[in-house]
């Protein structure tokens, strides 16, 4: 679906991304995850043609993204942190955009609209930014494309809409779709994703599946840290601390999206040795 070889990129003077890999298949979801400023959108838009890298390769479906083919184009769709859309009313927007995708789908827009909870007879321009929003996902899944890119689509939702979110992107993903998403906001992901890779000043930090997570690491909760070692990372809470640890007694807990990231940012090198089987020194 995605490979991605030897990758750079810089933004006049400032490196962003000194020889990356990457590949994403169908039938999953990734989460990129990473700080503001980091390079998650830059990927985004580097994979979908709209930036070209200073060196290596982004290949897609077998096209080169910085070619802008159609066909290329009919199987691709992001949905950005930033954008506009016009002062017209759903039909018009649909009528204008829909015929550039194929496989686009009517009734399934219709669907994910009421999932949504948006009012259909307002102008684009009269609804509010998370509405907005809603309408552009809701648009994304409906085209179908076998590639989705969602920068940030969680911002701008209240607390319900991100379930509403979840709901409806979760009952989108099939075998035939890659979807990657890419945020900072770590807790909006964690029922959705297969694959967590996280990006860190120009740098693939990590990048597994969530069961190779499960089996690997355990989260747990302590009142008495120091009944447990090797701890990878620890969170001070009001009634103890949080931990994140080896997972040597191949324990069932449930991954916590957000001490994993920081795990992963403040210990790499511990991480990268037990997902690497190597023995380790805590």
């Amino acid at each position: 679906m995605v490979d991605i070889k030897n990758l750079h990129f810089s933004y006049k003077k400032k490196k962003v991304y000194d020889s990356i890999g990457l590949t994403f298949q169908t039938g999953y979801v990734y989460g990129l995850l990473g700080k503001n400023g980091t390079g998650k959108s830059t990927l985004l838009r580097t994979v979908c043609g709209l930036l070209f890298p200073d060196k290596g390769s982004v290949n897609v479906l077998g096209f080169n993204p910085s070619e802008r083919k159609p066909a290329f184009l009919q199987e691709v769709f992001m949905v950005p942190e930033e954008f506009y859309l016009p002062d017209v009313s759903i039909q018009k927007y649909v009528c204008c955009n829909a015929p550039f995708y194929p496989k686009f789908s009517q009734p399934e827009f219709e669907n994910y609209l009421k999932e949504f909870e948006v009012p259909v007879d307002n102008t684009l321009q009269e609804m509010s930014y998370g509405q907005k929003k809603k309408v552009l996902i809701a648009f994304a899944l409906a085209c179908n494309t076998s590639l989705l890119l969602m920068d940030e689509p969680s911002n701008g939702l209240d607390i319900l809409s991100k379930t509403q979110f979840r709901k409806v992107l979760a009952g989108a993903v099939n075998e035939n779709k890659c979807i990657i998403i890419s945020t900072h906001q770590v807790k909006d992901l964690e029922t959705l994703i297969d694959f967590v890779t996280i990006v860190d000043e120009g740098k693939i930090l990590f990048n597994h599946s969530m069961d190779e997570v499960s089996s690997k690491l355990a989260f747990k909760f302590s009142q008495d840290k120091n009944n447990v070692s090797s701890i990878l990372y620890e969170e001070q809470t009001l009634s103890g601390s949080a931990l994140v640890i080896p997972n040597y007694d191949d324990e069932s807990t449930k991954v916590d999206l957000e001490l994993l990231y920081k795990t992963v940012v403040t210990n790499p090198q511990a991480v990268r040795q037990i997902f690497n089987h190597s023995k380790i020194d805590l």
